[in-house]
């Protein structure tokens, strides 16, 4: 962990969701299903190329009350790292 920042690697991932190809708002429904068959406290990896996933993912975690614990790009596929809080 370097300066409080979460890399990638140093996140235990436990499901990966595969959203590349789809738009809004398939990926955050997707999301939702996939994040309640997790146990708290285990991670999702949702992938996407929807750029507007984004805004969509933050306000998702915002409103759920899941802590979205990182986002990156690779490409064109975005990746958010979901943790299931409750």
């Amino acid at each position: 962990m370097k300066g409080g920042i979460k890399l990638a690697e140093d996140i235990k991932v436990d499901s990966t969701l595969d959203c590349k190809g789809l738009v809004c708002p398939e990926p955050i429904v997707k999301t939702n299903m996939a994040i309640k068959k997790l146990q708290v406290g285990q991670v999702l990896v949702m992938e996407s190329t929807d750029a507007g996933a984004t805004s969509d993912m933050h306000s998702w975690a915002k409103r759920t009350g899941h802590q979205l614990l990182k986002e990156e790009a690779s490409g064109n596929v975005l990746k958010f790292y979901v943790k299931k809080m409750k």
